[in-house]
């Protein structure tokens, strides 16, 4: 049976539609909080996949945070180890640091459903099965491209907001995984957030429903695609 773990900060930003694909890939899911749980305690570095999820703090707020200090350790681990890793978000934000990256403050929210523009290493990448499909964008931070990675997609407001790293991590600053029909929890979770931004949630709800069938198949498409590079490579006997 195949293992993934994901890390969370917040409980309604979850593994979304990415759950039952890896559940429907043979996967056993398991969930660690990176507010209350020892990231220690669960060997991550031996699960299949380890992906890192999205939260309303800064990769670089450890000084108000410590656990970030603990979980960029398990990142920086699981780097070294080149398994498989995708980080979504703060969990893409954090990456790029383990990786000597910059990441900062935007000066502006991006928040609402837009389609991403693929580079030409994207367009040959599992992001392509997005096509035109517009997703989540819910953040003020951005991060710099690592050394060594390779940029995939930007908007007009954020420039990097995929890389990837050979065939074993993927870094997303969008929420490709965030399931439309569940828009409600990010409405009420992140209330404040919209108020001071000044963002309509009846807009952000008209925006989901509309996108209800077509985000998560295309989300489907391109997290699957992902994998079966990744499965590929590992059951090759290659690193990824």
């Amino acid at each position: 049976m195949k293992t993934a773990i994901a890390i969370r900060h917040l409980a309604f930003e979850d593994l979304g539609t990415l759950g039952p694909l890896l559940q429907a890939r043979g996967y056993t899911v398991r969930y660690l909080d990176a507010t209350v749980d020892s990231l220690y305690a669960t060997d991550t570095l031996s699960a299949d996949l380890l992906v890192l999820l999205g939260g309303p703090i800064g990769a670089f707020d450890d000084p108000a945070y410590p656990f970030i200090a603990d979980e960029l350790a398990v990142i920086r681990h699981r780097l070294e180890s080149k398994r498989p890793l995708l980080g979504i978000c703060l969990g893409a934000q954090l990456i790029a640091r383990a990786l000597g990256a910059s990441v900062s403050g935007m000066g502006a929210k991006e928040i609402g459903f837009a389609p991403l523009t693929l580079t030409a290493e994207g367009n040959a990448s599992p992001l392509a099965a997005l096509g035109d499909v517009p997703v989540l964008h819910w953040h003020g931070d951005r991060f710099d491209m690592p050394a060594g990675a390779t940029r995939l997609a930007g908007t007009a407001i954020c420039a990097n907001q995929a890389f990837r790293v050979g065939n074993h991590v993927l870094a997303l600053q969008c929420h490709l995984e965030a399931a439309p029909r569940h828009i409600e929890r990010w409405l009420v979770g992140h209330a404040c957030e919209l108020a001071l931004a000044g963002i309509d949630p009846c807009a952000l709800r008209a925006e989901a429903q509309a996108l209800q069938s077509d985000l998560p198949q295309a989300a489907w498409a391109a997290f699957a695609a992902w994998l079966d590079e990744v499965e590929a490579a590992l059951s090759g006997g290659m690193s990824p």
